[in-house]
């Protein structure tokens, strides 16, 4: 709200807002019922806005595949909570081509739901990213009732925990494209498969 009205009194009229799959504001996590309330401000703001709905989003530096990666090197095998998830993952660089395009672009959609070619389960992100490593692990599915045992216990360690009862109850639903809204096609993006990374994790196999 601070936001949209300091873009009034700036006199902005345009507004690329990123949000997320599968936000409602009766969806399952914190993070997913902000991100809807997040977008009814601007929906009810007065200025021309493109709503930008990335999976999880992947590249070089991300806290998300760096982090199973580095899971993997450490440990014989992976305990997984959400390990059935299903995610669409999205290349960084993509997502920032998004903005771009729809900053350029007046009359995009208001709208994007900006996915990867890919619908992949956690396990099966997991699994790609111990072949990128040389890293091959057995993934063991735990319980979600485990898995907030999990998330207990790493938020006791020091840093950001890679693993919250948020996140958990965010994976309750997929975070793929809901087909009822414009893709990243729509701004003429190809989208990039999660196998874009094997070249930046290749260094590990040596």
């Amino acid at each position: 709200r601070a936001l949209a009205q300091a873009c009034r009194s700036a006199g902005v009229r345009r507004v690329i807002h990123v949000s997320a799959l599968a936000v409602a504001d009766d969806a399952p996590s914190l993070y997913l019922r902000s991100k809807a309330a997040g977008e009814a401000v601007w929906r009810d703001s007065g200025l021309e806005v493109t709503m930008l709905r990335p999976s999880v989003i992947f590249g070089a530096e991300d806290r998300f595949t760096n982090v199973f990666a580095a899971l993997l090197r450490r440990l014989p095998v992976l305990p997984l909570a959400g390990a059935a998830a299903q995610f669409q993952p999205v290349w960084v660089g993509d997502v920032a081509e998004a903005i771009l395009r729809s900053l350029e672009r007046p009359g995009t959609p208001d709208v994007i739901d900006c996915a990867g070619p890919q619908v992949l389960s956690l396990a099966d992100i997991i699994a790609a990213l111990g072949r990128m490593t040389g890293h091959e692990r057995p993934v063991w599915p735990l319980p979600e009732a485990i898995g907030h045992l999990q998330a207990t216990l790493m938020a006791l360690l020091p840093g950001e925990a890679p693993l919250s009862h948020d996140n958990l109850h965010s994976m309750r639903v997929p975070s793929v494209a809901s087909g009822r809204v414009p893709g990243l096609d729509a701004l003429g993006i190809r989208p990039a498969p999660l196998a874009l990374l094997a070249s930046h994790f290749a260094p590990a196999t040596r």
